[in-house]
Formats: C-alpha cells, structure tokens, sequence
C-alpha cells in the first residue's frame, strides 16, 4: 500500500472536486452517523462507552488508594505508573494480536479483563491484590484499544475509498465520542462515589459487561474483505516487525506523534504549577479540563471539515505540532510580566486553547497515515506501536520536564522550562516535516 498524502485519497472521480462537508450540525451528524456502515457505528459506540467506563474510576483512585487503604504517596505513584505502562507498553501486543487473529476476539478479552480488573478493585484490601487488579485493567486496554482503533481506521479508508466522507472525518467522529465519554464519565463516577468507591467500580465493570455483550452480538467474526483489509495475516509478525523498524516514515510519524503526546502530558504536569504559581491555588485546573473537553466536543468535526479541505495530511501534523508549540510560548512571553489577579490565567488560558486546537489537527492526521504506512496485515501491529514508542518517550519526556521544573524554575526569568517545552512540537514539527511518500 502507497503513502499518499491527502485527506481525499482514493475516490470517485467527482468526489475529487468535493469541497468537503460543510460545517457541522447536530442533526447531520445523526444522519452521517446512520449513513455508516454497522461495524463503523459499533466502534464508534464503543470508544465512548469505553471512556465513560473508564474515566467513571480512574480519576478517583489515587484518593482511594491512599484515603482508604493507606497506600503511602510513593506506592500511590508506584500503582499509578504501572498500570500506565501496562497499557502504554503492550499496545504493540495487542496490536500484533488483532493482526493474527482480528479484532473481534481480541477485543472481547480485553473487555472480558477490564470486568475482572475493576471487580477486583472494588474488593481489594492490600498493595498486592490492588496491584493485580491495576495491572489487568492496563492489560485490558493493551488488548482492545489497539484492536479497536486499528479496525476504525481500516473501516475508515474502506468507507472514503467507497465515495463516502474523508477519513479523517470519520476519525474525528471517533475522537469526538471519546472525548464525550471522557466528559461524562467523572460525572457518573462522582454520582457513584456517594455510596461509596467500591460501588463506583462496580459500575465500571457494569459498562464493560455490556460492551462485552454487544460486540459478542454485533462484531462480525470476520470483517468486510476490502483495500484496507487485505492480507491481515500477511507475512507474520516478526516480519512485519523487522519492515516496521525500517520503515523510515513511520518512525518519522512515532517522532511527531511521540512530541505531541509529550506536549499533551503538560495538562498534567506543568499546567497545574502554573495555575497554582498564579493563583495560590488549583481550583481553576478542573475548569481548564473542562473548557479542553469542550472544545474538541464542539469544535473538532469543523476543524477537521476545514482541514480536509484545505490542508493534506502531513501539513496539518506540522501545523498542529506548530500550534502547540506556540502555546507554550504564550506562557513563557508572559511569565516575566507576573500578570495580576485573574489576568494571571489568561496564559495558561492561551496555552489550553492553543494545546487543545493543536490536538485537533494532529490526531486525525496521525491515524488517517497509519493505514497507508502500516500496509496488509500489519495495521494492528503498526498502531499499537506508535502507542507504545510514544508512551514510552512520554514516560521520559515528563521525568525529564519535572526535573526541569524542579530545577530551574526561576532561571531566565522563569522561562527556561516553557522555551525548552516550546522546542519539544517545534523538534516534532521538523520530523513531521520530513516525512516522504
């Protein structure tokens, strides 16, 4: 399969002169989402409810953990990043696996494991049995989230190449449900929690049954045979592992997509001291998370209608990676003025808006690319490892840029961290920028 990039890629000849979907409504959006292929809706169905199980726990554990059971500060870490790296770690696993076998059944045990993991949580007492239980929810999502993305792109170039909307649409459509279950999901955690954190997990687990017993019902055992399909078994795994380790492009795509991530983080790491640095306290954070949630809600599908437009694909990576960047850079203009008041959070304002845009035009792109670079049989694999390499340089990158915070803080006027964050995207940008058919 061929690199080609553009939004528009194999089409009907008048679907070239499409100028693209207009801007989005609500109603138009049910009425793509009907248009769609049943397995497309599934999945898309299922990135929501996915988030919404998830996000319902995960944000309450650490207070859990340490409230409840008494785990000191360092175990609560401990817990906290091994079960993001049994995630973040095996995706390439997971995503090997959906190659060899397809997605259906490897999605049902990753469904299958999350329902033990948070049923294991909600009765575990000690460091080792809440251990088990974080370790089997990583690994659960080591196991469907490759398979599921991975199939949404294979369905999303099947259903552009059939004269249908642009696939970074359809991915966007992904993104946004994503972010809406990771809108609602805190909330029925919170309404939950109560009667108790126990209950809260067995609620989680609740949503995971029921995606089990959906995709059982509804995901066929074998998906429509097509362009993007062909040859999943196509030449074994270490093959497919010793192409993907010369495939310059892709790791050109690892690099970009590795600077995002890493940037990303900054909501967790930097962005807190910030905020706290400008206004004594955390309160405004929760309101920073929720005006980002918001804007990919309301403003992704138009933003990725424009870009499909007017934009290819490595264009709106560099573009994004550019955004992000600048974002940044809006903080570390403003730290030497020490804004007063509330005008103080106007910079980390900019940087969320800013960040949250750049987001917008990064991830689509990013996903759209996979299929063309991964090739038959190998989609899964090709996924899970851009997960994996980027998680695992996120893993440094945010060691590295706290000890940066640590330590030098004060110097050039407290810009140093912010410039050295600035050259993160812009060093991503340069990689996106070099990526060749």
């Amino acid at each position: 399969m061929t690199l080609t990039l553009r939004h528009d890629q194999p089409a009907a000849p008048d679907q070239q002169a499409n100028p693209g979907p207009p801007p989005v409504r609500f109603g138009r959006l049910l009425a793509e989402l009907r248009g769609m292929p049943p397995l497309l809706r599934l999945l898309i169905g299922t990135q929501l409810a996915f988030n919404i199980g998830f996000y319902a726990v995960l944000p309450y554990l650490s207070s859990h953990l340490a409230d409840h059971i008494g785990l000191a500060g360092w175990l609560v870490g401990l817990v906290l990043g091994l079960r993001t790296f049994s995630q973040q770690g095996l995706f390439v696993v997971g995503g090997a696996l959906t190659d060899r076998l397809g997605p259906r059944p490897v999605v049902l045990a990753g469904c299958a494991l999350r329902v033990a993991g948070f049923a294991g949580l909600a009765v575990a007492d000690g460091i080792w049995s809440v251990l088990a239980s974080v370790l089997l929810i990583g690994f659960a999502a080591a196991l469907f989230s490759p398979a599921v993305e991975s199939e949404v792109a294979r369905q999303a170039v099947e259903h552009e190449t059939a004269g249908h909307a642009p696939r970074t649409r359809v991915l966007a459509i992904f993104s946004v449900a994503g972010q809406i279950g990771a809108f609602t999901g805190p909330a029925l955690g919170a309404l939950l929690l109560l009667v108790d954190f126990r209950v809260t997990c067995l609620g989680g687990a609740v949503v995971f049954v029921a995606i089990l017993a959906g995709h059982a019902r509804l995901m066929p055992h074998r998906t429509t045979a097509g362009p993007a399909a062909a040859g999943r078994t196509g030449g074994g795994t270490w093959p497919g592992v010793r192409g993907l380790c010369r495939n310059r492009s892709f790791l050109l795509l690892a690099l970009a997509y590795s600077g995002y991530l890493v940037s990303y983080n900054q909501l967790y790491l930097a962005l807190p001291e910030e905020i706290i640095r400008t206004s004594g306290s955390a309160t405004a954070l929760a309101w920073m998370f929720t005006l980002s949630s918001l804007l990919v809600i309301t403003a992704q599908l138009p933003v990725t209608g424009w870009v499909t437009r007017n934009l290819c694909l490595r264009t709106s990576l560099v573009a994004g990676l550019a955004t992000i960047a600048a974002g940044f850079a809006v903080v570390a203009a403003a730290r030497p003025f020490e804004l007063p008041g509330p005008a103080g959070l106007l910079p980390a304002t900019g940087l969320v808006v800013l960040l949250t845009t750049g987001q917008m035009l990064v991830v689509p792109a990013a996903r759209a690319l996979l299929p063309d670079l991964a090739g038959a049989g190998h989609l899964g694999l090709y996924t899970g490892a851009l997960s994996t390499i980027s998680g695992t340089l996120v893993l440094v990158g945010s060691a590295l840029t706290g000890l940066l915070l640590d330590s030098a803080g004060d110097q050039l006027g407290g810009t140093l961290p912010w410039l050295t964050l600035t050259a993160i995207p812009l060093t991503a940008a340069f990689a996106a920028c070099r990526l060749r058919p």
